[in-house]
This record gives structure tokens, sequence and C-alpha cells, in this order.
């Protein structure tokens, strides 16, 4: 038997933020058996830890939805640490962790008896504006007007590990409100290299800004990602790029998603300079759901 530990991440409430699957010692286990695992699992992601490959690192963890193996997930990296942690009180942090992404640190910190893992994101990636043709299937597949996208803002394709449409929208009310279409998604998903469309409204209505986001990525099984770290962060990275965000040290914020799928999470975003680039931290908490035992 395969234990499959079910850990709600990006929350410290059960039933909310994202769902992951997480398997502890996946040292025995070929790629084959972990994709089979997921797929019976049936989380957006599950994630496995494996011994180190090498001296580089501490650790290595593979990342598998229901239908194939992806590099990096920002939730499922939260719930594995947050119960490495939590199962072995003494779990030396911080770690250096392989993924398919490359080697990143994980750190896991206890304020008033919470664990919050902080993942530093891979290096940034900022590809491609969607053009205009581009913009106008995007609509259609989301259900939007051109006047629903937010002004001055392009829809662009960036990356901290694992590619993101960031598409700024006008207001709560269009987010809340969208019905993509699956099918017409996955077309374009397969026209841009790109399989996750992230939506999101900047909030500054508080004082401070808040971001509030969906993910979408039908073109790999996922419907709806009810807390999306890979989305996040690239988030942050494209408010830098195009000066919403005026970096001079560090800078951080709360992007909320979840909400329309009664699942609401909260990503802590920190942004800061390393020498000339750009580092990326998503953070968040995480609490025990339950667990699956697959038969070995």
């Amino acid at each position: 038997m395969v234990t499959i530990h079910i850990v709600d991440a990006f929350t410290d409430t059960p039933e909310t933020g994202n769902r992951a699957g997480v398997v502890l010692d996946a040292g025995g286990l070929n790629a084959t058996e972990m994709q089979d695992i997921a797929a019976f699992a049936g989380f957006s992601e599950t994630a496995f830890v494996l011994p180190a490959q090498g001296p580089d690192h501490d650790l290595q963890v593979r990342y598998f939805t229901p239908q194939i193996e992806v590099p990096i997930c920002g939730h499922a990296t939260i719930a594995t640490h947050f119960l490495r942690a939590s199962v072995s009180g003494d779990a030396s942090y911080p770690l250096n962790v392989l993924t398919g992404a490359g080697i990143l640190p994980v750190e896991v910190s206890k304020d008033d008896e919470e664990l919050r893992v902080s993942m530093t994101q891979g290096a940034v990636e900022y590809g491609q504006f969607l053009n205009t043709e581009e913009l106008d299937l995007l609509a259609a597949a989301l259900g939007l007007e051109q006047s629903d996208f937010a002004d001055g803002l392009p829809a662009q394709i960036v990356s901290t590990g694992h590619s993101k449409v960031i598409i700024p929208i006008q207001s709560r009310d269009v987010l809340d409100g969208l019905e993509p279409d699956a099918e017409k998604l996955t077309l374009l998903s397969n026209k841009i290299g790109c399989n996750g469309f992230f939506p999101v409204v900047l909030d500054k209505s508080g004082g401070a800004l808040e971001t509030y986001g969906r993910m979408f990525a039908p073109a790999i099984g996922i419907a709806e990602d009810p807390v999306t770290g890979n989305a996040n962060g690239p988030t942050g990275a494209y408010l830098v790029k195009h000066g919403v965000i005026k970096l001079t040290g560090s800078f951080s914020y709360q992007g909320h998603q979840g909400h329309k799928m009664g699942k609401r999470g909260t990503v802590f975003v920190t942004l800061s300079l390393d020498g000339e680039n750009l580092k990326v931290q998503v953070a968040g908490q995480a609490v025990r759901a339950g667990e699956l035992e697959y038969p070995a």
C-alpha cells in the first residue's frame, strides 16, 4: 500500500484552499507508478518526495497531475513541506529541493504555532504578448468583451518554472462572472504553447495592493484550479515588469484566489532583487485533510 496524504494548501481551514496529494516516501516508485497514483488520487497535483539525486540538493520532489508530469507546482510544494515539517517537527529547513524547474530553496517558519512554507520560484521568463487575433480567441474562450481587459496592461505569458498567461481584467464582477469554454481554451493553449490562463484583478481599495485571480488549464485536465502558486508568482513578476510595482527593496502582497469555487485561499508573494535578477517567493499555510491508500 502507498499512503497518499491529503493536504489543503494556501489556507488554514480544511476544505478550502487548494488540495494536493503528497507521497512522503516515493523512492521505490517509477514514473509510471507515480502517474497511476496521481490519477487514482484525482487531485490537480500529487507530489512525490524522493531521495536526493546528487550532492547539490537535499531531496527531490516530482509533481504529477492526473494526466501528466509537470515541472513544479506551488500548492503541492507548500503541502509537501508543511507535511514534512509537521510530521517530523525536527525536519531541517531551509532545504534545496530538486524539481523539474531546477533546484529551488524552501523554508519553513513558525508564527504563533502556525507553520508557513516559503518557496523561491525559478528564474523569471517573460514570454510573448498575445496578439490581436489571440486576444480575440481568448475573449471568446472566457466570455469577455474587449472592454473587460484592464487598460494599458497586456496579456502576456510569464513563467517562474511553469508558464501562465497573465490576463489583467477590470473588476471582480467580471472575474466572478467568467464561464470559460474548455475546448476553446485548449485550442488556444495549443496555438500559443501555454496551458494555464490566469485572469487577475488588481485591487487597491484597502490601500495596499492585493490581487484576486482564477486559473484555468483545461489542456492538462484542470478545469479550474482553486489557488495557484505558479500563477500568483509570475503575476508578481509581471507587475514589476509593467511598472505596477516599483521595486526598490523588497515588496510583499497577498494574492487571493478560490472565492468563486468556495475554496478561498491566500498566496503571500514577495518580490526582491538578487543582484540584477528578480527573485520571486510564494508562501502559504496548509492543513492536513486525511489520507488515501493506493493498493500497490
